[in-house]
């Protein structure tokens, strides 16, 4: 591939740009007396450096010609000059262009080694003492490391980008740590799959059967399967799947799986009649959230024991004068929500579309309010946090927000048990969106003196994350709670809402009925044809729906010819066509386009945004923008995100996808004016009954489904709940054991 390329050697004359989060730098290059613009990745480096860059011109719109570098070797500077201009760039901190010059001038062309190996000669230099001169060195070593870095892991296909990330988080010994276990590249923290990371291991002389590979075999079954819910896995289901990974022997990997026990890398616990094994983080989540809420039981059952009958008398006095001051009548069930709300330390609400969870929500904070008690309101999505606001009529954040995330701390939460929040009760909507590790951050964030109301739809999918804790709270029998069945006869009107209930109770839906809100169109030939039409004209000309805003696709799965990715493509290009005014730029498979909307795929802690004159940091995975420019010399991608405007880096935009088509999992915690539902030819196991009814409750006015009265059947009749593996329910009821065994 070198050969097909033009190759460069000279001088870097200076840096005009440089991201520390992508290495892409753009400099002038002194080659034979001659000035030279070159662009690429070249994150180590700095002026006065002599570089050979493989590439080719291209010419720029706006900057002309350009050498676009592939490649790029670097050399340290090998005479006077180029030293002196090394140093002075300020690469090293300590020293500065008369600092530089006095180095240069007393040790010529051997500066650089003295620097590195001589600290002490340093300390002749005036300005420059015993201490400072070592630090200086210890500064070099750090650029050098990062040098090494790159050129050890380029050599082993490891990308730019990746060795930046391993770099920020192993430091300047990241080749020895990874040379010394090559696995660790498959942790979570990087990211690479098991076989790639194999793939280096055995480069690097790692035997098959060694203890290294097999723990890392075991420990990326447990990763991967935390993305299918689980937060631990049966024993004997893990170490068969470990073997088949690693192909090594049952025995092998039971061996490595005690010696991780043993070096409490995971956990044995044992419930159910099964042994489980977990990762010690989400055995140490699920753990501590049922340690966490039995104390909380018992710090404040204690205090309403003796009172219970006063109290409950006084919260249904209070009631009644709610009723009368605001005109209405509540159900006696959801009396009974808003007792059971004050008299229990933790207690969970939940039902179906217009069942009255919103008069419920209110009632209660009517109530807190009224005996002074400050209320913190929360949702996991910034849409479900955005509409709590909207029905309540007070502040809502998302939890992430609530807890406010430190972004110099790796993704910890500024609230915790040293630091909980100011608050007497915490009301959580959408909690069936909360997974464990979340749900984890949110009660330890929280005081044990203060009450946990959450407000969820038991029938909805679960979180995309691993756990199930709206289900294991419920079915562990040891939280209060009250489910609302009840639907209020204004609610009825409305065919989504009459027909989300039929689904939940095994009946087919009406999708005869023309004239209400609940729209059905047979597939064809032309399905796909038909979707766009509704998506850009039909819809927005009937209802005047801004179809970015208003209007969200919805499909069982990413894949095949009715799977997002597919759709958002084809949609894309006939509802945001390609044009000489609108940027955009492909980042791995996805091209990115001015004006297009975008999910973002994982939580990433680092982005900093603003918001009407404010600065905050945080986008997660769900939420939903338009990408508003793309700069492409500082490589930089603009997102807003309901007024949230976030600047990415082109690595950073490795987390978002088109956003014109969902995935039913993605749309949940969400509702828009309309939702299209495209049920087309999936997978069997997304013919489920909870898919189909979380898909019809995301829309609030107009739900249009296109497929076959044969798939919406399938999709009722299929009542299988998805099977997780956790330990909450167990850990609640205390009917369970650490084991330290398989």
């Amino acid at each position: 591939m070198i050969e097909e390329m033009s190759e460069l050697i000279g001088t870097v004359d200076s840096i005009a740009f440089k991201s520390e989060e992508t290495g892409f730098t753009v400099l002038t290059m002194d080659s034979d007396g001659e000035l030279i613009t070159v662009v690429g990745e070249m994150l180590s480096v700095n002026e006065g450096e002599e570089i050979h860059v493989f590439g080719n011109y291209v010419s720029h719109p706006i900057y002309g010609s350009q050498f676009r570098a592939e490649m790029c070797e670097i050399n340290f500077p090998n005479n006077e000059n180029a030293i002196f201009k090394y140093l002075s760039s300020g690469v090293i901190k300590g020293i500065g262009p008369a600092t530089a010059r006095r180095i240069v001038d007393a040790f010529g062309n051997n500066a650089l080694e003295v620097i590195e190996n001589s600290p002490e000669k340093l300390a002749s230099i005036r300005g420059i003492n015993s201490d400072k001169a070592y630090l200086i060195s210890e500064e070099f070593k750090k650029v050098f490391g990062l040098r090494t870095v790159m050129l050890f892991f380029s050599k082993h296909g490891i990308t730019l980008s990746e060795s930046i990330k391993i770099f920020k988080k192993l430091g300047v010994y990241s080749a020895e740590i990874i040379t010394a276990n090559p696995y660790r590249l498959c942790d979570t923290d990087f990211g690479f799959t098991f076989p790639r990371a194999d793939a280096m291991a055995k480069n690097l002389g790692f035997s098959d059967d060694s203890y290294l590979r097999v723990a890392a075999a075991v420990k990326y079954v447990l990763n991967h399967n935390t993305l299918n819910g689980h937060t631990c896995l049966p024993a004997d289901r893990l170490s068969e799947a470990a073997s088949l990974l690693c192909g090594e022997s049952r025995i092998q990997v039971d061996e490595a799986m005690l010696e991780l026990i043993n070096d409490q890398e995971l956990v044995a616990t044992e419930f159910g009649g099964k042994r489980f094994i977990f990762l010690k983080e989400y055995f140490e989540a699920e753990y501590l959230i049922a340690e966490r809420i039995t104390l909380t039981e018992s710090i404040l059952r204690g205090a309403t024991a003796n009172n219970a009958v006063k109290i409950e008398k006084n919260v249904l006095r209070q009631i009644s004068d709610q009723e009368k001051l605001i005109g209405m009548e509540y159900a006696e069930q959801q009396k009974e929500a808003i007792v059971k709300a004050v008299l229990n330390p933790v207690f969970i609400l939940t039902g179906g579309p217009g069942t009255g969870k919103t008069t419920t929500i209110n009632g209660m904070i009517r109530y807190f309010e009224f005996m002074d008690k400050k209320i913190l309101l929360a949702a996991p999505t910034g849409r479900a946090a955005k509409r709590l606001s909207e029905v309540t009529g007070r502040e809502a954040k998302t939890i992430h927000r609530l807890l406010e995330v430190n972004p110099t701390s790796g993704g910890k939460f500024k609230y915790n048990e040293q630091n909980p929040l100011p608050c007497d009760v915490i009301i959580i909507d959408e909690m069936s969106m909360v997974d464990a590790n979340l749900f984890f951050n949110l009660v330890r964030g929280v005081k044990p003196s203060s009450k946990i109301i959450l407000v969820g739809d038991a029938d909805q999918l679960p979180s995309v994350g691993a756990g199930n804790v709206l289900k294991d709270l419920i079915s562990s029998g040891m939280v209060a709670s009250v489910c609302l069945n009840k639907v209020f006869r204004q609610a009825a009107k409305s065919l989504i809402v009459t027909n989300a209930h039929r689904i939940v109770n095994g009946e087919m839906p009406i999708i005869d009925d023309t004239e209400n809100d609940f729209f059905f169109i047979k597939e064809t030939e032309d399905t796909l044809s038909a979707l766009s039409e509704l998506y850009i004209n039909r819809l927005p000309k009937a209802y005047g729906y801004n179809p970015k805003d208003d209007i969200q696709i919805i499909a069982p799965s990413k894949k095949g010819r009715y799977g997002t990715f597919s759709i958002n493509e084809r949609l894309r290009d006939e509802y945001n066509p390609p044009s000489e005014d609108k940027t955009e730029v492909k980042i791995r498979s996805t091209v990115l386009r001015v004006g297009d909307k975008v999910i973002q795929q994982r939580n990433n802690y680092d982005i900093i945004w603003f918001k009407d004159g404010k600065e905050g940091s945080g986008i997660f995975n769900g939420d939903i923008g338009v990408i508003t420019d793309i700069n492409k010399r500082e490589q930089v991608v603009t997102v807003n995100f309901e007024d949230r405007i976030a600047a990415y880096s082109y690595e950073w935009a490795e987390d978002l996808e088109l956003a014109y088509a969902v995935t039913v999992h993605k749309s949940q915690g969400s509702e828009y004016n309309a939702v299209i539902l495209l049920l087309g030819e999936y997978f069997e196991k997304l013919y489920f009954r909870n898919l189909l009814y979380t898909a019809v409750t995301r829309a609030k006015k107009q739900l249009i489904i296109l497929g076959t009265e044969n798939k919406i059947n399938r999709m009722v009749s299929n009542n299988r709940k998805t099977l997780r593996y956790t330990g909450l329910k167990y850990f609640l009821t205390g009917e369970f054991l650490i084991v330290q065994e398989i």
